[in-house]
């Protein structure tokens, strides 16, 4: 695929390497079971042997981020993804047969999935080895070859990537691509078969304009101010607990944290202070603690930092759970403390945009039809969290709002299950994966009829119409109305 320094400088041919995967992928045809989980194998191998080394560049990227943090979350979470589709394989590329009884007539139908081809996947800084493996196995489970832009704001991870990624594939199967904006704009304008994105709603919607130009389709897993209910009968301790600590994860740059909380009025008081002593337990330090994650870059850090000071000019309560003697937030370190924000309102930019940083806004509800109300004015989130019982009030709120997926009582509940979908709805993303709905996303759904019938079953559409045909049409048409309104009467 030529030079990591020529990867780096953008001089790779990509409609080259494009039209070398399809050629490879074209007479190959599609692989077998064998070859589908030799490739997922390869591709974990290729994350499990290097672990240190990703460890490493990821601390790099982000200037404080834990061995243990990128372990857990961009390796040891998508090890039991991966494990499920690789386990499933044989049985989801099964065609599904259709009329069997028709079969003794001689009339065969079935839908096979088939590969698309050259999927092509658009990595996000936030986690940039979790979020291009896992739809990479995706992809290699339904038969594609794959093409990887990894993101240049994790740019020593990209490098891992690149540098280790032909010691385990070739290039006509998986090629790994490195380089700035203008790589990811020229990359989303392939000809592709697929093309699938994480990031933000304004990228995405930037990616899927350039792939319309190519009619190729996308899935687009995108993010979203992410809200969360505790129920009145909740227990408030433990709700606080794990909400103060879920908007922690990765110091709050996680797709599917909670961005704002609803919480009984009269139990306000006690929720702020659950966090707040959740979150002093958790970081006694900041600046030197090493298991507190940095903001991946200067502009994060900036624009949520920006984001806290427009709200307490324009009146919000400001919070910041900082540890005594430390001065936050610090440049340097690029480091923002816990902060609690109540009080807001719609003319703040906080009310707006989603936060991707360690802040969590609270907000006051009397009912529950008040918290859905303001919940469902606003785009559709990634996920909606509820604390509280399974109980009327749950299932009101499930069926009353919408989003990508529902948790209850744990961040990140709806992803505990290898096999469910998922994605977001709306502003929050197209399309799912993760176990079977990865497969799906990545295959074509063909059908295939074969007819040995001594007579043509369509040739009666084409003319000359005889009688017959026109009295079948009209018995059918009459038959298909009484039978409709028959329906109607009996409803």
């Amino acid at each position: 695929m030529g030079t990591t320094d020529e990867r780096v400088s953008g001089q790779v041919d990509m409609r080259a390497l494009l039209d070398r995967q399809r050629r490879s992928f074209i007479a190959d045809g599609p692989p077998d079971v064998a070859v589908r989980r030799h490739r997922i194998d390869r591709l974990l191998a290729l994350v499990l042997d290097n672990t240190d080394e990703f460890a490493d560049a990821m601390a790099a990227d982000f200037g404080t981020r834990s061995r243990s943090a990128s372990l857990f979350t961009e390796v040891v979470g998508i090890i039991p993804v991966i494990e499920h589709t690789r386990a499933h394989v044989a049985q989801w590329m099964r065609a599904t047969k259709l009329m069997r009884a028709a079969r003794v007539a001689g009339l065969r139908a079935e839908v096979e999935p088939a590969p698309l081809g050259v999927v092509g996947i658009i990595g996000p800084w936030n986690f940039p080895l979790n979020l291009v493996v896992l739809p990479a196995a995706a992809a290699f489970a339904a038969g594609n070859r794959v093409m990887i832009k990894m993101s240049e704001i994790t740019s020593h991870t990209a490098e891992v990537m690149c540098a280790k990624a032909p010691d385990y594939f070739d290039e006509t199967e998986l090629a790994v691509l490195v380089g700035g904006a203008d790589t990811a704009a020229e990359f989303s304008t392939l000809p592709l078969d697929h093309l699938f994105f994480t990031g933000s709603p304004g990228v995405g919607a930037l990616v899927q304009r350039a792939a319309s130009e190519n009619l190729v389709p996308v899935t687009l897993e995108l993010g979203g101010k992410n809200p969360v209910v505790v129920a009145s009968d909740a227990d408030i301790r433990r709700s606080a607990t794990r909400i103060a600590q879920a908007r922690m994860v990765n110091g709050g740059q996680v797709c599917v944290c909670p961005d704002y909380v609803f919480v009984p009025d009269h139990k306000i008081g006690e929720f702020v202070d659950v966090a707040r002593q959740t979150l002093r337990t958790m970081f006694p330090s900041i600046v030197g603690n090493g298991d507190y994650c940095s903001s991946v870059n200067d502009a994060n850090f900036d624009r949520v930092v920006g984001l806290i000071d427009d709200a307490r000019t324009r009146g919000a309560t400001v919070e910041a759970v900082a540890p005594p003697g430390e001065s936050l937030p610090d440049r340097t370190s690029r480091k923002i403390a816990p902060t609690i924000v109540r009080d807001i309102d719609d003319t703040m930019r906080i009310a707006r945009e989603e936060i991707f940083g360690p802040v969590l806004v609270v907000h006051g509800y009397a009912t529950l039809t008040q918290a859905i109300d303001y919940i469902n004015a606003r785009p559709a989130p990634l996920v909606a969290y509820w604390y509280g019982p399974d109980g009327t009030a749950f299932r009101t709120f499930v069926s009353h709002t919408r989003s990508g997926g529902v948790a209850r009582n744990d961040f990140a509940a709806q992803m505990i299950p290898s096999a469910a979908p998922f994605g977001g709805v709306g502003r929050s993303g197209m399309g799912a994966y993760h176990g079977k709905a990865g497969f799906d996303a990545f295959s074509h759904q063909r059908t295939v009829v074969g007819t040995d019938l001594p007579f043509s079953m369509t040739g009666s559409a084409a003319p000359p119409f005889r009688r017959g045909m026109r009295m079948y049409a009209d018995a059918t048409l009459a038959m298909a109305r009484r039978r409709t309104h028959r329906r109607l009467r009996n409803q």
